[in-house]
């Protein structure tokens, strides 16, 4: 590992702090170095605050200041260069004066796109892109998603039977109760997996029949928006409508900005796909997923509601198993 990719990890591993806070920003790590040691560092805490060099530059002592512009500052991604809710990011890096900064990767939003990089290059910064750009690129990858696909992030979770089956025929069953196959411990991966997401869906039979809170209660974060494909209007668990669910009524309805019963538009950067086998399978089917999470019990149940299959290649995208 040379030196820039040692430093680049520990802007990843900053990064990652803001993980249940930052969105729809990316996470952002930045480390200031001279001669070998770290004189500050920083991460993007929040959406709407500081960004990751801000934070950097302000956790240099006062002592530590006038080393600023023999430093090089590392950064997980391109600086930005425009106005938003904070400065730009670029525009702070030259007034400091920093003459080296190592970009893991440059940033897919438009409003940058290699401006923020150009911008140092005129001021005269040597400028190095593409150290970690994989790693970089994958903790974002939602992010890069939405910027460069122009859609949200699908990811797809289910649990199922160590024979394959997600749950008994309950039509056949005189309890009609869903086999449980999650332990505690399964249960909070799920919550955890559910605060890295926007919004969170489930087809209208499985909310008709679990009516699942769909929150994050077992791990901190926020709740995700709740979306619910092929439904009618909808009220919540309780007897008062909801104002954090959205009905769809296909696929395509979900990659669009999803309109709230405020009468808001709200664009989601990530979904979970937590429905029933029939929902799961049409987005397999309709080669919409990103990445997919199998809960894999030790329960065998010799028939039942047959688990998704995957059709064709996943090509590359990742299948995660847990085993509970």
């Amino acid at each position: 590992m040379t030196t820039d990719e040692r430093f680049m990890m520990r802007c990843l591993q900053l990064a990652r702090r803001g993980s249940l806070t930052t969105a729809p920003n990316p996470m952002v790590g930045a480390v200031i170095v001279h001669d070998g040691r770290i004189i500050g560092e920083g991460w993007h805490r929040a959406y709407g605050g500081p960004h990751a060099e801000v934070n950097a530059v302000r956790s240099v002592r006062p002592a530590d200041r006038a080393l600023l512009h023999a430093a090089t500052i590392y950064v997980s991604l391109e600086p930005c260069s425009h106005w938003g809710k904070t400065p730009p990011c670029a525009e702070l890096l030259v007034e400091k004066g920093f003459r080296r900064v190592v970009v893991g990767s440059s940033d897919p939003n438009a409003k940058v796109c290699g401006r923020g990089i150009a911008r140092l290059r005129e001021a005269g910064a040597e400028v190095v892109v593409g150290v970690l750009e994989e790693e970089c690129r994958w903790l974002n990858r939602k992010f890069f998603t939405q910027h460069e696909l122009r859609r949200p992030y699908v990811t797809l979770k289910w649990a199922e039977s160590a024979d394959g089956f997600m749950d008994r025929c309950r039509m056949s069953h005189a309890d009609g109760e869903a086999v449980r196959f999650s332990t505690p411990w399964t249960q909070m991966l799920v919550h955890r997996l559910r605060a890295t997401h926007e919004a969170i869906l489930v087809g209208h039979r499985t909310w008709e029949l679990d009516q699942p809170s769909l929150t994050t209660r077992m791990w901190p974060g926020r709740n995700p928006l709740r979306i619910v494909l092929q439904g009618k209007r909808l009220t919540s668990v309780g007897e008062e409508p909801s104002p954090d669910v959205v009905a769809v009524s296909s696929l395509d309805d979900c990659l669009r900005p999803l309109r709230l019963s405020s009468g808001e538009t709200r664009e989601v950067q990530s979904i979970l796909v937590e429905g029933g086998a029939q929902t799961l399978q049409s987005f397999i089917d309709a080669d919409l997923w990103d990445e997919a999470y199998v809960e894999r019990s030790a329960i065998v149940l010799g028939d039942g509601v047959r688990a998704p299959q995957f059709q064709t290649d996943p090509k590359g995208r990742p299948i995660h198993v847990n085993f509970a």
